[in-house]
Protein backbone atom coordinates (compact mmCIF):
# COMPACT_ATOMS: atom_id res chain seq x y z
CA UNK A 1 0.00 0.00 0.00
CA UNK A 2 2.63 2.29 1.00
CA UNK A 3 4.80 1.58 -3.16
CA UNK A 4 1.18 2.24 -4.29
CA UNK A 5 1.03 5.55 -2.77
CA UNK A 6 4.47 6.83 -3.61
CA UNK A 7 3.98 5.86 -7.34
CA UNK A 8 1.34 7.95 -7.48
CA UNK A 9 2.58 10.90 -5.53
CA UNK A 10 5.70 10.58 -7.88
CA UNK A 11 3.28 10.58 -11.27
CA UNK A 12 2.21 14.14 -9.82
CA UNK A 13 5.10 15.51 -9.10
CA UNK A 14 6.45 14.07 -12.91
CA UNK A 15 3.96 16.12 -14.66
CA UNK A 16 4.31 18.95 -12.51
CA UNK A 17 8.06 18.88 -12.99
CA UNK A 18 7.70 18.17 -16.79
CA UNK A 19 6.62 21.94 -17.75
CA UNK A 20 10.01 23.13 -16.38
CA UNK A 21 11.77 20.11 -17.32
CA UNK A 22 13.75 19.26 -20.52
CA UNK A 23 9.93 17.82 -21.68
CA UNK A 24 8.73 20.30 -24.11
CA UNK A 25 5.14 21.31 -25.15
CA UNK A 26 3.64 19.36 -28.28
CA UNK A 27 3.38 22.61 -30.80
CA UNK A 28 6.98 23.28 -29.36
CA UNK A 29 8.29 19.35 -30.45
CA UNK A 30 6.28 19.84 -33.54
CA UNK A 31 8.35 23.08 -34.57
CA UNK A 32 11.34 21.47 -34.01
CA UNK A 33 10.37 18.31 -36.58
CA UNK A 34 9.75 20.90 -39.11
CA UNK A 35 5.72 19.70 -38.98
CA UNK A 36 4.58 22.99 -38.39
CA UNK A 37 6.37 24.63 -41.16
CA UNK A 38 4.12 25.59 -44.19
CA UNK A 39 5.95 25.24 -47.63
CA UNK A 40 4.82 27.94 -50.08
CA UNK A 41 3.77 27.40 -53.54
CA UNK A 42 6.18 26.97 -56.18
CA UNK A 43 5.84 26.79 -60.03
CA UNK A 44 8.82 23.96 -59.49
CA UNK A 45 7.17 22.37 -56.74
CA UNK A 46 5.23 19.21 -57.86
CA UNK A 47 4.42 18.07 -54.70
CA UNK A 48 1.04 20.37 -53.76
CA UNK A 49 -2.23 19.24 -54.29
CA UNK A 50 -4.02 21.96 -54.97
CA UNK A 51 -6.03 22.16 -57.97
CA UNK A 52 -8.64 24.73 -58.55
CA UNK A 53 -8.79 24.32 -62.72
CA UNK A 54 -7.33 21.24 -63.75
CA UNK A 55 -8.69 22.58 -67.54
CA UNK A 56 -6.20 25.37 -67.94
CA UNK A 57 -3.01 23.30 -66.34
CA UNK A 58 -0.41 21.68 -68.40
CA UNK A 59 -0.64 18.25 -66.85
CA UNK A 60 2.21 16.92 -68.99
CA UNK A 61 4.93 19.64 -67.40
CA UNK A 62 3.53 18.68 -63.86
CA UNK A 63 3.76 15.26 -64.20
CA UNK A 64 7.33 15.70 -65.74
CA UNK A 65 8.26 18.08 -62.63
CA UNK A 66 6.56 15.68 -59.75
CA UNK A 67 9.08 12.64 -61.52
CA UNK A 68 12.33 14.97 -61.70
CA UNK A 69 11.98 16.07 -58.18
CA UNK A 70 15.75 14.91 -57.50
CA UNK A 71 18.65 16.87 -55.58
CA UNK A 72 21.50 17.38 -58.14
CA UNK A 73 24.64 17.16 -57.20
CA UNK A 74 27.50 18.15 -58.99
CA UNK A 75 29.39 15.37 -60.76
CA UNK A 76 31.50 14.86 -63.94
CA UNK A 77 31.15 16.10 -67.09
CA UNK A 78 29.39 13.86 -68.63
CA UNK A 79 26.76 13.83 -65.81
CA UNK A 80 26.36 17.48 -66.53
CA UNK A 81 26.16 17.02 -70.21
CA UNK A 82 23.53 14.25 -69.50
CA UNK A 83 21.44 16.78 -67.36
CA UNK A 84 21.61 19.95 -70.07
CA UNK A 85 20.68 16.86 -72.56
CA UNK A 86 17.44 16.41 -70.11
CA UNK A 87 17.03 20.12 -70.16
CA UNK A 88 16.63 20.34 -73.95
CA UNK A 89 14.67 17.71 -74.40
CA UNK A 90 12.11 18.62 -71.62
CA UNK A 91 11.81 22.77 -73.24
CA UNK A 92 11.56 21.33 -76.83
CA UNK A 93 8.22 18.79 -75.40
CA UNK A 94 6.98 20.29 -72.68
CA UNK A 95 8.11 24.21 -73.66
CA UNK A 96 9.72 26.72 -71.21
CA UNK A 97 9.69 24.88 -68.19
CA UNK A 98 9.73 28.18 -66.42
CA UNK A 99 6.59 29.41 -67.58
CA UNK A 100 4.74 26.19 -66.62
CA UNK A 101 1.92 26.47 -64.46
CA UNK A 102 0.90 23.98 -61.87
CA UNK A 103 -1.95 26.44 -60.57
CA UNK A 104 -3.71 27.81 -63.65
CA UNK A 105 -6.34 30.59 -63.36
CA UNK A 106 -9.46 31.60 -65.99
CA UNK A 107 -7.50 34.70 -68.27
CA UNK A 108 -9.75 37.50 -69.03
CA UNK A 109 -11.31 37.79 -72.54
CA UNK A 110 -8.78 39.75 -74.66
CA UNK A 111 -10.60 43.31 -75.35
CA UNK A 112 -12.31 43.64 -78.54
CA UNK A 113 -10.63 46.08 -81.27
CA UNK A 114 -12.02 49.17 -81.92
CA UNK A 115 -13.67 49.05 -84.78
CA UNK A 116 -15.64 45.35 -83.88
CA UNK A 117 -18.82 45.27 -84.40
CA UNK A 118 -21.28 42.98 -82.57
CA UNK A 119 -23.60 41.87 -85.44
CA UNK A 120 -26.20 39.92 -82.88
CA UNK A 121 -26.38 43.26 -81.57
CA UNK A 122 -27.08 45.06 -84.47
CA UNK A 123 -29.23 42.71 -85.63
CA UNK A 124 -31.27 42.42 -82.51
CA UNK A 125 -31.44 46.40 -82.47
CA UNK A 126 -32.16 46.37 -86.23
CA UNK A 127 -35.43 43.74 -85.82
CA UNK A 128 -36.82 44.20 -82.89
CA UNK A 129 -35.42 47.52 -80.85
CA UNK A 130 -35.77 49.96 -83.57
CA UNK A 131 -39.14 48.37 -85.33
CA UNK A 132 -40.71 49.09 -81.54
CA UNK A 133 -39.23 52.24 -81.24
CA UNK A 134 -40.92 53.29 -84.80
CA UNK A 135 -43.60 52.05 -83.28
CA UNK A 136 -44.14 53.80 -80.15
CA UNK A 137 -43.09 56.69 -81.53
CA UNK A 138 -45.28 56.80 -83.90
CA UNK A 139 -48.21 56.38 -81.91
CA UNK A 140 -46.80 59.11 -79.63
CA UNK A 141 -47.62 61.25 -82.40
CA UNK A 142 -51.05 61.45 -82.89
CA UNK A 143 -53.76 61.41 -79.87
CA UNK A 144 -56.16 59.57 -82.16
CA UNK A 145 -56.79 55.61 -83.60
CA UNK A 146 -56.58 55.72 -87.59
CA UNK A 147 -57.98 53.19 -88.62
CA UNK A 148 -56.04 51.04 -91.27
CA UNK A 149 -58.83 49.93 -93.52
CA UNK A 150 -61.68 52.32 -95.23
CA UNK A 151 -64.35 53.02 -93.60
CA UNK A 152 -66.17 52.18 -97.21
CA UNK A 153 -65.59 51.44 -100.92
CA UNK A 154 -67.32 52.72 -103.64
CA UNK A 155 -66.93 51.16 -107.02
CA UNK A 156 -66.12 54.02 -110.25
CA UNK A 157 -66.47 51.93 -113.11
CA UNK A 158 -64.66 53.95 -116.17
CA UNK A 159 -62.21 56.19 -114.34
CA UNK A 160 -59.55 56.95 -116.70
CA UNK A 161 -55.78 55.71 -115.68
CA UNK A 162 -54.05 59.22 -116.15
CA UNK A 163 -51.48 60.73 -114.52
CA UNK A 164 -52.44 64.53 -115.52
CA UNK A 165 -56.20 64.38 -115.04
CA UNK A 166 -58.16 65.87 -112.12
CA UNK A 167 -61.48 64.25 -111.62
CA UNK A 168 -62.46 64.48 -108.15
CA UNK A 169 -63.75 67.43 -105.99
CA UNK A 170 -66.13 66.93 -102.87
CA UNK A 171 -67.96 70.20 -102.47
CA UNK A 172 -68.83 72.30 -98.98
CA UNK A 173 -72.30 70.96 -99.11
CA UNK A 174 -70.91 67.50 -98.91
CA UNK A 175 -71.53 66.52 -102.46
CA UNK A 176 -68.98 64.37 -104.00
CA UNK A 177 -68.67 64.57 -108.10
CA UNK A 178 -66.69 62.37 -109.76
CA UNK A 179 -65.66 62.28 -113.37
CA UNK A 180 -65.72 58.77 -115.57
CA UNK A 181 -64.43 58.76 -118.73
CA UNK A 182 -67.38 60.70 -120.76
CA UNK A 183 -69.61 61.35 -117.80
CA UNK A 184 -69.93 63.75 -114.35
CA UNK A 185 -71.91 62.45 -111.42
CA UNK A 186 -72.57 63.54 -108.00
CA UNK A 187 -73.30 61.22 -104.74
CA UNK A 188 -74.54 63.08 -102.36
CA UNK A 189 -72.83 61.88 -99.15
CA UNK A 190 -75.71 62.84 -96.41
CA UNK A 191 -78.27 61.07 -98.47
CA UNK A 192 -76.87 58.66 -100.57
CA UNK A 193 -78.42 59.89 -103.54
CA UNK A 194 -76.29 59.77 -107.14
CA UNK A 195 -77.01 62.02 -110.04
CA UNK A 196 -76.09 62.04 -113.48
CA UNK A 197 -74.83 65.41 -114.57
CA UNK A 198 -73.52 65.84 -117.58
CA UNK A 199 -71.56 64.24 -120.38
CA UNK A 200 -69.48 64.96 -123.24
CA UNK A 201 -70.43 64.38 -126.74
CA UNK A 202 -69.98 60.50 -127.90
CA UNK A 203 -66.36 61.12 -129.88
CA UNK A 204 -64.48 58.22 -129.39
CA UNK A 205 -61.25 60.46 -127.35
CA UNK A 206 -63.68 62.95 -126.03
CA UNK A 207 -63.89 62.43 -121.45
CA UNK A 208 -64.15 64.75 -119.09
CA UNK A 209 -60.42 65.96 -118.12
CA UNK A 210 -61.27 68.08 -114.75
CA UNK A 211 -63.41 69.30 -112.45
CA UNK A 212 -63.66 71.30 -109.56
CA UNK A 213 -66.88 72.68 -107.31
CA UNK A 214 -66.91 76.40 -106.18
CA UNK A 215 -65.25 77.68 -102.68
CA UNK A 216 -68.11 78.23 -99.93
CA UNK A 217 -70.93 76.22 -100.29
CA UNK A 218 -71.85 77.37 -103.89
CA UNK A 219 -74.35 74.95 -106.17
CA UNK A 220 -71.85 75.51 -108.89
CA UNK A 221 -69.22 73.24 -110.60
CA UNK A 222 -66.69 73.96 -113.15
CA UNK A 223 -66.02 70.98 -115.98
CA UNK A 224 -63.24 70.73 -118.06
CA UNK A 225 -63.16 68.71 -121.51
CA UNK A 226 -60.92 67.27 -123.57
CA UNK A 227 -62.06 69.62 -126.25
CA UNK A 228 -60.50 72.30 -124.35
CA UNK A 229 -63.89 73.87 -123.55
CA UNK A 230 -64.47 74.86 -119.68
CA UNK A 231 -68.03 74.78 -118.80
CA UNK A 232 -69.97 76.16 -115.55
CA UNK A 233 -72.94 74.22 -114.57
CA UNK A 234 -75.70 75.17 -111.84
CA UNK A 235 -76.00 71.74 -110.02
CA UNK A 236 -79.47 72.81 -108.15
CA UNK A 237 -81.09 73.31 -111.43
CA UNK A 238 -79.26 70.44 -113.45
CA UNK A 239 -78.22 72.88 -116.20
CA UNK A 240 -75.04 74.07 -118.21
CA UNK A 241 -75.36 78.01 -117.25
CA UNK A 242 -71.84 78.68 -119.69
CA UNK A 243 -69.15 77.44 -122.14
CA UNK A 244 -65.75 79.42 -121.98
CA UNK A 245 -63.10 78.93 -124.68
CA UNK A 246 -59.41 79.82 -123.84
CA UNK A 247 -58.03 76.42 -124.38
CA UNK A 248 -57.23 74.70 -127.71
CA UNK A 249 -56.21 71.08 -126.00
CA UNK A 250 -57.89 69.35 -123.08
CA UNK A 251 -58.28 70.86 -119.64
CA UNK A 252 -56.55 69.06 -117.04
CA UNK A 253 -57.04 71.18 -114.27
CA UNK A 254 -59.22 74.07 -112.54
CA UNK A 255 -59.59 76.20 -109.47
CA UNK A 256 -61.60 78.55 -108.26
CA UNK A 257 -60.28 81.65 -106.34
CA UNK A 258 -63.80 83.26 -105.57
CA UNK A 259 -65.28 84.20 -109.06
CA UNK A 260 -62.11 83.88 -110.76
CA UNK A 261 -61.41 80.39 -112.44
CA UNK A 262 -58.09 79.22 -113.64
CA UNK A 263 -57.58 76.76 -115.88
CA UNK A 264 -54.70 74.49 -117.04
CA UNK A 265 -54.21 72.65 -120.36
CA UNK A 266 -52.29 70.29 -122.08
CA UNK A 267 -51.51 73.24 -124.43
CA UNK A 268 -49.38 74.81 -121.72
CA UNK A 269 -51.38 78.20 -120.88
CA UNK A 270 -53.01 79.28 -117.86
CA UNK A 271 -56.54 80.77 -118.47
CA UNK A 272 -57.88 83.44 -116.29
CA UNK A 273 -61.69 83.31 -116.08
CA UNK A 274 -64.16 86.46 -113.86
CA UNK A 275 -67.18 83.59 -114.98
CA UNK A 276 -69.01 87.00 -114.00
CA UNK A 277 -68.80 88.54 -116.95
CA UNK A 278 -69.33 87.92 -120.57
CA UNK A 279 -65.66 88.64 -121.86
CA UNK A 280 -64.71 86.11 -119.39
CA UNK A 281 -60.87 85.95 -120.14
CA UNK A 282 -58.64 88.70 -117.45
CA UNK A 283 -55.42 86.77 -118.13
CA UNK A 284 -53.51 84.13 -119.97
CA UNK A 285 -49.95 82.91 -118.29
CA UNK A 286 -47.87 81.83 -120.58
CA UNK A 287 -44.49 79.82 -118.66
CA UNK A 288 -44.91 76.26 -118.56
CA UNK A 289 -43.50 74.32 -121.99
CA UNK A 290 -45.69 70.93 -121.48
CA UNK A 291 -49.27 70.28 -119.90
CA UNK A 292 -50.35 72.02 -117.30
CA UNK A 293 -51.31 69.21 -114.89
CA UNK A 294 -52.23 71.02 -111.24
CA UNK A 295 -52.98 74.41 -110.14
CA UNK A 296 -53.38 75.46 -106.68
CA UNK A 297 -54.50 79.00 -105.05
CA UNK A 298 -53.49 79.90 -101.27
CA UNK A 299 -55.69 80.08 -98.79
CA UNK A 300 -55.45 84.13 -99.24
CA UNK A 301 -56.22 84.62 -103.00
CA UNK A 302 -52.83 86.00 -103.31
CA UNK A 303 -50.98 83.51 -105.53
CA UNK A 304 -51.40 80.79 -107.68
CA UNK A 305 -49.02 77.44 -107.72
CA UNK A 306 -48.68 75.91 -111.33
CA UNK A 307 -46.98 72.30 -111.77
CA UNK A 308 -46.29 70.90 -115.19
CA UNK A 309 -45.42 68.30 -116.64
CA UNK A 310 -41.94 70.25 -118.02
CA UNK A 311 -41.04 69.86 -114.17
CA UNK A 312 -41.98 73.00 -113.27
CA UNK A 313 -43.43 74.96 -110.64
CA UNK A 314 -44.83 78.43 -111.26
CA UNK A 315 -46.02 81.31 -108.77
CA UNK A 316 -48.08 83.78 -109.81
CA UNK A 317 -49.17 86.71 -108.43
CA UNK A 318 -53.39 87.33 -108.35
CA UNK A 319 -52.73 90.51 -110.38
CA UNK A 320 -50.46 88.87 -112.88
CA UNK A 321 -51.43 90.20 -116.48
CA UNK A 322 -51.08 88.11 -120.12
CA UNK A 323 -47.33 89.80 -120.38
CA UNK A 324 -46.19 89.45 -116.99
CA UNK A 325 -43.52 86.39 -115.85
CA UNK A 326 -44.46 84.29 -112.92
CA UNK A 327 -42.78 85.86 -109.53
CA UNK A 328 -40.88 82.28 -109.31
CA UNK A 329 -40.19 79.80 -111.49
CA UNK A 330 -39.06 77.03 -109.57
CA UNK A 331 -37.06 74.02 -111.17
CA UNK A 332 -35.91 71.67 -108.45
CA UNK A 333 -38.18 68.83 -108.97
CA UNK A 334 -36.90 65.67 -111.95
CA UNK A 335 -40.36 64.50 -112.82
CA UNK A 336 -43.87 66.54 -113.58
CA UNK A 337 -44.92 68.22 -110.70
CA UNK A 338 -48.83 66.60 -109.91
CA UNK A 339 -49.43 67.17 -106.59
CA UNK A 340 -50.19 70.60 -105.07
CA UNK A 341 -51.54 71.39 -101.35
CA UNK A 342 -51.26 75.18 -99.18
CA UNK A 343 -51.35 74.23 -95.68
CA UNK A 344 -53.83 76.28 -93.65
CA UNK A 345 -51.09 76.30 -90.30
CA UNK A 346 -48.40 78.70 -91.67
CA UNK A 347 -48.99 81.24 -94.24
CA UNK A 348 -46.74 80.91 -97.70
CA UNK A 349 -46.38 77.11 -96.93
CA UNK A 350 -47.07 75.16 -100.00
CA UNK A 351 -46.20 71.43 -100.54
CA UNK A 352 -45.49 69.65 -104.09
CA UNK A 353 -45.25 66.57 -105.04
CA UNK A 354 -42.96 64.86 -108.44
CA UNK A 355 -43.71 62.05 -110.90
CA UNK A 356 -41.93 58.58 -111.12
CA UNK A 357 -38.70 60.23 -111.65
CA UNK A 358 -38.40 62.67 -109.11
CA UNK A 359 -40.06 61.02 -105.80
CA UNK A 360 -39.74 63.79 -103.53
CA UNK A 361 -42.45 65.98 -101.38
CA UNK A 362 -40.70 69.38 -101.06
CA UNK A 363 -41.67 72.41 -99.01
CA UNK A 364 -41.83 76.19 -100.08
CA UNK A 365 -42.09 79.51 -98.58
CA UNK A 366 -43.63 80.70 -101.62
CA UNK A 367 -42.75 84.45 -100.38
CA UNK A 368 -39.15 84.10 -100.95
CA UNK A 369 -38.93 81.42 -102.71
CA UNK A 370 -37.40 79.23 -100.46
CA UNK A 371 -36.91 75.36 -100.63
CA UNK A 372 -37.02 74.53 -97.37
CA UNK A 373 -37.32 71.27 -96.99
CA UNK A 374 -37.53 67.81 -99.73
CA UNK A 375 -38.13 64.10 -98.80
CA UNK A 376 -38.10 61.03 -100.91
CA UNK A 377 -41.21 59.01 -100.81
CA UNK A 378 -39.42 56.38 -102.93
CA UNK A 379 -42.66 56.22 -105.24
CA UNK A 380 -44.39 58.30 -107.69
CA UNK A 381 -46.64 61.56 -105.64
CA UNK A 382 -50.41 61.85 -106.99
CA UNK A 383 -51.89 64.04 -104.58
CA UNK A 384 -51.29 65.97 -101.31
CA UNK A 385 -53.65 67.29 -98.75
CA UNK A 386 -52.97 68.95 -95.30
CA UNK A 387 -54.68 68.05 -92.23
CA UNK A 388 -56.84 71.08 -91.62
CA UNK A 389 -56.55 70.31 -87.92
CA UNK A 390 -52.97 69.81 -87.35
CA UNK A 391 -49.64 69.66 -88.82
CA UNK A 392 -50.29 66.46 -90.99
CA UNK A 393 -50.25 66.03 -94.33
CA UNK A 394 -51.50 63.11 -96.92
CA UNK A 395 -49.54 61.69 -99.63
CA UNK A 396 -51.08 59.24 -102.27
CA UNK A 397 -48.67 57.09 -104.31
CA UNK A 398 -48.39 54.98 -107.15
CA UNK A 399 -45.84 52.33 -107.76
CA UNK A 400 -45.31 49.99 -106.16
CA UNK A 401 -46.75 49.95 -103.31
CA UNK A 402 -50.36 52.25 -104.33
CA UNK A 403 -50.14 53.49 -100.94
CA UNK A 404 -51.25 56.71 -98.60
CA UNK A 405 -48.91 57.70 -96.43
CA UNK A 406 -49.38 60.11 -93.36
CA UNK A 407 -46.55 62.44 -92.53
CA UNK A 408 -45.64 64.18 -89.11
CA UNK A 409 -44.85 67.93 -90.24
CA UNK A 410 -41.92 69.35 -89.80
CA UNK A 411 -40.29 66.06 -89.04
CA UNK A 412 -41.75 64.25 -91.58
CA UNK A 413 -41.64 61.21 -89.79
CA UNK A 414 -44.41 58.71 -90.95
CA UNK A 415 -47.34 58.12 -88.37
CA UNK A 416 -49.47 55.86 -91.34
CA UNK A 417 -49.55 53.70 -94.23
CA UNK A 418 -53.11 52.96 -95.46
CA UNK A 419 -53.17 50.45 -98.35
CA UNK A 420 -55.61 48.62 -100.05
CA UNK A 421 -55.65 50.11 -103.41
CA UNK A 422 -54.34 47.99 -106.46
CA UNK A 423 -53.29 50.27 -108.66
CA UNK A 424 -51.82 53.97 -108.53
CA UNK A 425 -53.69 56.69 -106.10
CA UNK A 426 -54.08 59.49 -108.67
CA UNK A 427 -56.67 61.82 -107.05
CA UNK A 428 -57.52 62.94 -103.17
CA UNK A 429 -60.62 65.05 -102.14
CA UNK A 430 -61.35 66.16 -97.92
CA UNK A 431 -64.96 65.89 -97.01
CA UNK A 432 -66.42 69.30 -95.73
CA UNK A 433 -66.05 68.35 -92.03
CA UNK A 434 -62.59 67.77 -92.65
CA UNK A 435 -62.27 64.26 -91.11
CA UNK A 436 -62.79 61.83 -94.10
CA UNK A 437 -60.60 61.61 -96.67
CA UNK A 438 -61.36 60.10 -100.29
CA UNK A 439 -58.84 57.94 -102.95
CA UNK A 440 -59.78 57.39 -106.45
CA UNK A 441 -57.26 55.10 -108.10
CA UNK A 442 -56.84 53.45 -111.30
CA UNK A 443 -58.32 50.38 -110.03
CA UNK A 444 -61.80 51.83 -110.40
CA UNK A 445 -62.51 52.55 -106.71
CA UNK A 446 -63.54 55.16 -104.09
CA UNK A 447 -62.02 54.68 -100.59
CA UNK A 448 -63.11 56.56 -97.79
CA UNK A 449 -60.54 56.71 -95.28
CA UNK A 450 -61.17 58.11 -91.50
CA UNK A 451 -57.78 59.93 -91.02
CA UNK A 452 -58.14 63.32 -89.42
CA UNK A 453 -59.69 64.28 -86.83
CA UNK A 454 -60.50 67.88 -84.38
CA UNK A 455 -58.08 68.39 -81.60
CA UNK A 456 -60.59 67.59 -78.95
CA UNK A 457 -61.94 64.58 -80.19
CA UNK A 458 -61.98 62.13 -78.22
CA UNK A 459 -59.34 59.28 -78.88
CA UNK A 460 -60.75 56.21 -81.01
CA UNK A 461 -63.89 58.00 -81.74
CA UNK A 462 -66.00 57.29 -84.86
CA UNK A 463 -69.04 59.93 -84.21
CA UNK A 464 -69.19 62.22 -87.04
CA UNK A 465 -69.01 66.31 -86.53
CA UNK A 466 -71.43 68.49 -88.60
CA UNK A 467 -69.68 70.90 -90.79
CA UNK A 468 -69.33 74.86 -90.22
CA UNK A 469 -71.59 75.21 -93.24
CA UNK A 470 -74.20 73.79 -91.07
CA UNK A 471 -74.49 70.42 -93.10
CA UNK A 472 -74.07 67.45 -91.25
CA UNK A 473 -72.11 64.03 -92.57
CA UNK A 474 -74.37 61.11 -91.98
CA UNK A 475 -73.86 59.04 -88.98
CA UNK A 476 -71.97 55.82 -89.25
CA UNK A 477 -74.74 53.44 -90.25
CA UNK A 478 -76.03 55.80 -92.68
CA UNK A 479 -72.60 56.32 -94.57
CA UNK A 480 -72.08 52.62 -94.56
CA UNK A 481 -74.89 51.73 -97.25
CA UNK A 482 -73.86 49.81 -100.22
CA UNK A 483 -73.81 52.00 -102.91
CA UNK A 484 -72.08 51.95 -106.49
CA UNK A 485 -71.56 54.46 -109.00
CA UNK A 486 -72.32 53.76 -112.46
Amino acid sequence: MTSSVTDYENLGLSFSDSRGSGVNARWERKKQRGEGDRRPLSVNNGSDRFIPNRSQMNMDLSRHNLSANEIEVEGSESDKNGNNYKSALSSVLLGDSKSGRVLAFGDKAPEPKGDVVNNLNVLYSASVGVADKKKKNSANMVNRQIPSAPARILDAPDMLDDYYLNLLSWSDTNVLAVALDKTVYLWNAGSGDITELCSVESDADSHISSVSWVQEGGSHIAVGTSSGKTQLWDVHACKQLRSMDGHVERIGSLCWNEHILSSGGRDAIIVNHDVRVAQHKLATLSCHTQEVCQLSWSKDGKTLASGGNDNKLCLWDASTSSSANPRFELNDHQAAVKALSWSPHERNLLASGGGTADRTIKFWNSHTGALLNSIDTESQVCALQWNPFEKEILSSHGFARNHLCLWKYPSMAKIKELEGHASRVLHMAVSPDGCTVVSAAADETLRFWEIFAPAGKAKGSTKRMASKTGSALPLSAEFMRPMQIR
